[in-house]
């Protein structure tokens, strides 16, 4: 019998990094944003993790993703 893989996108950073680039639904699913609007707000804004656009598609590297979390979870660290 196959096993299903997990189509949480939450699951795919805790495991691993996922072998694919992320869209913003993801990464609204991940932090359970309210709505991807706030994930286009921040690349708007220059806060969030760094972005790609492919052809007319908006996409994160995971990696970039998980090294974006790292720093501020450590800015949070050195702020207490």
């Amino acid at each position: 019998m196959a096993t299903l893989k997990n189509p949480d996108p939450r699951a795919t950073l805790r495991d691993g990094l996922p072998d694919r680039y992320l869209t913003p639904e993801d990464l609204a699913a991940m932090f359970s944003l309210p709505s991807v609007e706030t994930v286009y707000a921040w690349r708007k804004k220059r806060i969030g993790p760094p972005a790609i656009r492919i052809g007319r598609h908006l996409r994160y590297d995971p990696r970039a993703v998980r090294d974006w979390v790292d720093t501020l979870t450590t800015d949070d660290s050195l702020a207490a």
